[in-house]
Order: structure tokens, then sequence, then C-alpha cells
């Protein structure tokens, strides 16, 4: 199967998209070099045989750039794809259903996949998850409110943060 990718100037950095044949999202993330940092995140039972350098990725370019213009439900029911077990699963699906503006703490995100008591899990969830925007890990926190960590650095999970609590 051949996938595509897409780079898009954001107010972050550039932003690449990696999705397969059919349009799924299996990668994304902000960073100036997809080689490295983004495409070793698709698991090999995923990962497209080539992947080739497009412009436009149709209705997934068309969600990511709704999203930057303050449609925060844009990118929700985008499809995606990522290898994990049935808890990775649920606690990604559920990242998914966080209200932009609205972060939750690991052990939230923990209670909302039905553990409460496994908020090590939920930050697992966060480190591992290859399809940063799509599945929204920017918006969980620590406990405490602080940010805890972010594959694409905490001063962009900031800046996201800060701009989905401006949005309608």
């Amino acid at each position: 199967m051949i996938g595509s990718r897409s780079t898009l100037d954001t107010p972050f950095g550039p932003f690449t998209t990696v999705v397969d044949g059919d349009g799924v999202v299996l990668a994304a993330g902000w960073t100036p070099d997809p080689e490295l940092r983004l495409l070793p995140l698709i698991h090999a039972s995923l990962a497209p045989a080539e992947i080739v350098e497009r412009d436009d990725l149709g209705e997934v370019t068309k969600a990511v750039l709704a999203w930057l213009s303050g449609d925060p439900s844009a990118v929700a029911s985008v499809p995606v794809r990522q290898h994990g077990g049935v808890f990775m699963q649920e606690l990604w699906a559920r990242m998914r259903d966080i209200p932009a503006g609205s972060p939750v703490s690991y052990t939230e995100l923990a209670t909302l996949a039905g553990r409460p008591l496994a908020p090590r899990g939920a930050g697992q969830a966060c480190q591992t998850n290859a399809i940063g925007l799509f599945v929204p890990d920017h918006r969980v926190r620590r406990g405490d409110g602080s940010l805890g960590g972010f594959r694409w650095g905490l001063e962009v999970k900031a800046k996201l943060l800060e701009m989905e609590a401006n949005w309608p």
C-alpha cells in the first residue's frame, strides 16, 4: 500500500500528517524532520510500503486548516489508526472526546476510559500517541495543572492550549 504525507506551515511550526492509502491518519505532529521524528512512530503492521509527499491530503488537510481557523471540531471526525492494546485504544478514543479549551488531568482521562486508578496508563497513552492534533494529547495535563510532557515540546503544548482556550 502507498501512503501519503503533507506538511503545512502553522503558527506552531511545520505540521506533518501521514495517511495510508485510504486516507486514514497514521501519524501527525509538529516537526521539521518527519523522517526522523514522525515516520518511526508508525507501527510496522500499519506502515505503508511507500510514502509519497503531496501538497494536499484532501479532507485531512481541509480539517487541519479549519481547526487552525478556529473550528475545534474539524479534526475530531477524521479517521485515525494506531497500534495499541485495548486500554490504549480506549484512552486514545477518550482523548478525541476532550473538548478544546477544557483540558483534563491524567487521572481524569483514566477515569473517562473506565480505569480511574490508572493515571500512569493515561500518561503512557499520551507519550506513545503517534497522531498529535487528531488524538489531542495536548489537552491532557498533570493533576496539579502543570503541562506535563509533550512529544512536540512544552512551548507548542502551551500555545495550543492557549489558542483553544480563546475559542468561543
